[in-house]
């Protein structure tokens, strides 16, 4: 079992997310939660996966000359990728109704990266989940900001809650990693890095 593997290692989860820090126990994982204010600032000339990397790459840097023997730092970033450009998290409703205005009708790409930092090494992996949306009504919408607030979530939405359940066409790929953490990656990482 991967908690018998990990028994000399020490995880630390960078992120203040209640969706990743819950995935963590529900993998049956003794993790600390050590969070650094990181400015996420990228050159607009990355695409796709290279926002994530990076962010994530960029999370785990805050970290540098602190780790001891056996830590396993963990810090991940999401963003959802449309017609070419990254959604983050919405600043106030009106951003959050564009964005889901946007996504209706469409199909668009889940992208989160999970950088793993030791004292030794440094891996970085991602998974990539394409969702599609029905065409969703301006109400529908509006209910669902109203009532969800989703102002800390890439895209303005959480396929978890009220706007997935109606929305949600199809998805292919990973559904945790659109919640937000693609945990088969991380156990299959964390296994990796023990062994």
């Amino acid at each position: 079992m991967l908690q018998e593997k990990l028994k000399d290692h020490h995880i630390i989860l960078a992120s203040a997310s209640p969706r990743r820090q819950q995935f963590f126990k529900d993998l049956g994982l003794d993790f600390e939660i050590r969070l650094k204010p990181v400015e996420e600032i990228y050159s607009k000339k990355l695409k796709d996966v290279e926002i994530t990397n990076y962010l994530a790459e960029l999370k785990a840097a805050a970290f540098e000359g602190e780790l001891s023997t056996g830590d396993i730092l963990v810090t991940s970033d999401t963003i959802v990728w449309h017609e070419g450009a990254a959604l983050e998290k919405p600043q106030d409703p009106a951003q959050a109704l564009e964005m889901i205005k946007a996504l209706s009708g469409k199909t668009h790409d889940v992208i989160t990266s999970v950088c793993f930092k030791t004292l030794e090494k440094q891996k970085t992996v991602h998974a990539i989940t394409r969702v599609t949306f029905s065409e969703l009504e301006e109400d529908e919408i509006q209910f669902y900001i109203d009532n969800f607030r989703p102002f800390d979530k890439a895209g303005a939405y959480g396929i978890q809650e009220w706007i997935g359940l109606i929305g949600v066409e199809r998805i292919a790929g990973s559904y945790f990693n659109v919640v937000g953490l693609p945990t088969h990656l991380v156990y299959q990482t964390l296994r990796e890095i023990s062994e």
